[in-house]
């Protein structure tokens, strides 16, 4: 029995797990959504939370607190882009997403995110697929419709059946 056990190891020492915890945060804060194992996304998770709580208050104490476990770029991020969409929210920022198992160890795979997207990249995938379709809109109208394959084939039998 772990009586009076806190926590997870991951057979780690203090330094270590502390670095790892820092490395997955880091990466959920820059790239908003990451891959990990399960247990490590609720290792983490609360200690998220808690993070969340101090940017929303965005004062100069809570932005030296996050400093002390983020980096500045990491904070400025936390604080600007971040933290303003959980406005109304009091707790729960995060979700796992189960994705399957890991192939080499079986390891029970999860994709956290945050559960706000951010309005910026739903603008930028919809104003690309626009793009896009405009450009292959105009390069359609420039040009005289391609012909397949199979008519030039045709077009070809026809040829040499006339020739005969």
């Amino acid at each position: 029995m772990r009586k009076n056990v806190f926590g997870r190891q991951f057979k780690r020492d203090k330094n270590e797990r502390a670095a790892l915890f820092k490395g997955l945060i880091s990466s959920l804060v820059l790239h908003e959504r990451i891959k990990t194992t399960e247990e490590k996304a609720k290792a983490i998770k609360g200690e998220v939370d808690k993070i969340i709580t101090k940017a929303k208050k965005g004062d100069l104490a809570a932005r030296h607190l996050l400093q002390g476990q983020l980096a500045k770029k990491e904070v400025e991020k936390l604080i600007l882009e971040i933290a303003p969409r959980f406005n109304g929210r009091q707790g729960g920022y995060t979700r796992t997403i189960r994705i399957g198992r890991r192939f080499s160890d079986n390891a029970q795979m999860v994709l956290m995110e945050w559960v706000v997207k951010s309005s910026i990249d739903v603008n930028k995938f919809s104003a690309s697929k626009q793009l896009s379709a405009s450009v292959v809109a105009r390069e359609t109208s420039d040009k005289k419709p391609a012909t397949t394959e199979t008519q030039k084939k045709r077009e070809a039998r026809k040829k040499r059946s006339a020739k005969k």
